[in-house]
């Protein structure tokens, strides 16, 4: 693999890394080939394993990429999935473990290999990843040795659990020191030497499987769960294509990237006629506090933002059974409070339209909460389970001896995460039972029982019916059973015609990560987030911008952004540190600006009495220059009360107007994103121009002068 825009060539491929094209995968094994051969009139790979399997792979040549098909496998009958790669390099620099990217940024190689899925059941990642989803967890890795020499204590690749208990997500952030390297995903690897490999992957979904499965398996607060997969008909993995491609680090985003994206029409959402991966495109967010609405349009629209999240309505629960009328059919609910009356989402959203501003809710993603249509009193029968087993005994409405003719796994506390008690249930009929245990000894017999869980009702169930152990969310408000994955189309559907119906086009997607927990992983939050949109684009929803709890390959082209968290345990604008309560804001820009995406800083820097504008030309400056956003929590009480307020919108709106008009060139960025240097920016003579100065002692030096470059 050579850079062959520059001389001499400068070669990628380790020799003492062979990279195999794609490898086989049994369940418990790989198989790679053993002998190939190329056909150029057909441009025709054929591969024979040491299996006996051959395999026929198109290789078509594009201006800026390879892709890569796979059209047939023989003797198939026992590989459980295919894996592309991996694809070793000697790039040490920045792994991009989201979308498959090994990237050196520095100026003398500023070069990037990477891949890109071309369908939704190909995946980032390794096909022996448990549950199509990677562990989150630390990796030592440091992205400079001259400047972050490793401890003599640690070696490249070393595997580190998150900090804290499982429960508190703030809390998994452990470790400031930057080599220790938080991953969201596996698509890309490190070696001993700290040399960087990418994969994908993808699997026959069709398939009866069973997995030993947990996000978090390394704290005993997430212990792995056992999940019988549901079987996908026709999901599978003839047909599974990546495009492969090699650019200069600094141009690849908008130019290889995007080019990939347009050409394989995959997800390429649109803000303002810019892609939402364009730095051109990011701006923060409105967040608001204190449940009053009066200002919260102005502030926005003063500010230059263009959404506004109502955070302080808590979260909305899916809940098919509205029909998508969050406020009742006649919009006769006002939860906006308002001084001149109160308004529904549907009329607080026409008038933020007038301003081109989108508003929107925090979601719990596809948690069925008790009392909605799908979890009770008349729970759906497409609700996903961990096991099946069978009633050997009649139940009367009264019993609580449920027998049951396998203990195997039933002695788990639900999920994966938390094992919330209270969330430990099962569902026979229409009626959910909570239990906590099951003898050792046959008759087997699950303990603690209690009938009618929820207010379903206690119902006569028939020997040999079907007893579902469910797969359940955690407490602290999320508490919920998940669908299946039918189901769970049904309610991708169901976000798209909430926006319809009362005129949102923002969601926070809380408890994201609940999309795994159906064993599909990726593939399951892909095939949500597809839904959604495709859906919602028929009800004449264009784009729907959103956030949520965690960054997958499964989202990455359909998330706009990631402001998850927020204050000093992202960004402290007093220290001027990446967290400085916690490590969470230096973990998630390195994986963030390693994925290229948008970095977060959470939901921060709220105007207040104390609020300086100076505070915000800083704030302006690295959000410009790293290629953050935001989200502002915006109290009007709060704002009102501060002297600075009209300068701090001023400034703002400022930067954020030179930030759309593209003006800021990438050197000038790198010197942005040192936290160390201050800095001011004027409009200019006119609406296309700015002036910036950075700012030593209070003393501005000479002006860079900006351009609008459109």
């Amino acid at each position: 693999m050579k850079n062959i825009t520059v001389r001499p060539y400068r070669e990628f491929s380790p020799a003492d890394k062979p990279s195999p094209l794609m490898q086989l995968y049994d369940g418990r094994q790989y198989y790679e080939p053993v002998t190939a051969s190329y056909q150029p009139s057909d441009k025709l790979f054929s591969l024979t394993y040491s299996n006996g399997s051959i395999a026929q792979v198109r290789l078509t040549q594009h201006a800026k990429y390879l892709k890569l098909t796979l059209l047939s496998l023989s003797s198939k009958n026992n590989i459980e999935g295919i894996q592309w790669g991996a694809y070793h390099t000697n790039i040490s620099n920045l792994l991009g473990e989201i979308i498959g990217v090994a990237r050196d940024t520095t100026a003398a190689v500023n070069y990037a290999i990477g891949m890109l899925a071309l369908n939704d059941n190909t995946l980032g990642g390794t096909i022996a990843t448990v549950g199509d989803a990677a562990p989150f967890q630390y990796i030592i890795h440091t992205p400079d040795t001259k400047r972050f020499p490793l401890p003599d204590t640690l070696h490249e690749g070393q595997v580190f659990s998150l900090g804290g208990n499982g429960i508190s997500d703030v809390a998994f952030y452990a470790h400031k020191e930057p080599w220790y390297r938080i991953m969201y995903g596996d698509a890309a690897q490190v070696d001993e030497q700290g040399r960087i490999a990418v994969s994908y992957q993808s699997r026959d979904r069709s398939r009866k499987r069973g997995i030993l499965f947990s996000l978090i398996p390394h704290m005993a607060a997430n212990k792995p769960n056992h999940i019988e997969v549901q079987p996908l008909a026709g999901v599978d993995y003839i047909g599974s294509s990546v495009a492969l491609w090699g650019s200069p680090d600094s141009t690849a985003l908008l130019d290889v990237l995007q080019g990939i994206v347009i050409s394989e029409k995959l997800p390429h959402p649109v803000i303002n006629g810019k892609w939402i991966k364009d730095p051109a495109s990011f701006v923060p967010d409105a967040l608001t506090d204190g449940g009053l609405y009066d200002s919260i349009i102005s502030y926005t629209a003063r500010l230059g933002f263009k959404a506004i999240s109502l955070y302080d309505q808590g979260f909305l629960r899916p809940d098919r059974g509205t029909n998508g009328y969050i406020d009742g059919s006649r919009f006769e609910r006002k939860p906006i409070k308002m001084t001149a009356g109160n308004k529904s989402h549907k009329e607080f959203a026409a008038l933020a339209a007038r301003q081109g501003i989108l508003i929107g809710r925090t979601p719990i993603t596809n948690s069925l909460a008790p009392g909605t249509m799908d979890a009770s009193p008349v729970p759906s029968d497409s609700l996903c389970y961990q096991q099946k087993r069978l009633l050997i005994r009649k139940l009367s409405p009264t019993d609580t001896v449920i027998i049951v003719n396998d203990p195997k796994y039933m002695d788990e506390i639900a999920s994966w995460e938390g094992h919330c008690e209270d969330l430990n249930m099962i569902k026979i009929g229409k009626e959910l039972i909570h239990y906590l245990g099951v003898s050792d000894q046959p008759p087997y017999r699950l303990l603690n029982v209690k009938r009618g869980y929820w207010n379903t009702v206690p119902a006569s169930h028939e020997e040999g019916a079907i007893v579902y152990k469910l797969q359940v969310t955690v407490n602290y408000g999320y508490d919920g059973v998940i669908p299946n994955m039918q189901l769970q189309d049904e309610i991708a559907k169901y976000y798209g015609e909430v926006c319809k119906i009362n005129g949102l086009a923002y969601y926070d997607f809380d408890g994201q990560e609940f999309l795994f927990n159906n064993g599909h992983g990726y593939y399951s939050a892909k095939r949500f987030f597809r839904k959604m949109f495709e859906y919602a684009r028929t009800v004449g929803v264009p784009y729907i911008r959103f956030t949520g709890a965690t960054l997958s390959e499964g989202s990455w082209h359909y998330q706009s952004i990631w402001n998850v968290g927020g204050g000093k345990n992202l960004y402290d604008v007093d220290t001027r540190e990446w967290g400085s309560t916690t490590s969470q804001g230096k973990d998630l820009r390195d994986v963030t600006y390693a994925n290229f995406f948008p970095v977060g800083m959470g939901g921060n820097f709220p105007i207040t009495a104390k609020s300086t504008v100076e505070q915000y030309e800083h704030i302006q400056a690295i959000s410009v220059g790293l290629g953050t956003t935001y989200s502002m929590r915006l109290n009007q009480k709060d704002v009102e009360s501060c002297p600075q307020k009209d300068a701090i919108f001023q400034v703002i709106r400022t930067w954020e107007d030179a930030r759309a008009a593209n003006a800021f060139p990438r050197q000038v960025k790198i010197q942005l994103a040192d936290p160390a240097k201050s800095w001011k920016l004027e409009a200019g003579n006119d609406k296309n121009t700015w002036r910036l100065y950075e700012v030593t002692g209070g003393i501005k030096s000479p002006p860079i002068q900006l351009r609008a470059r459109l």
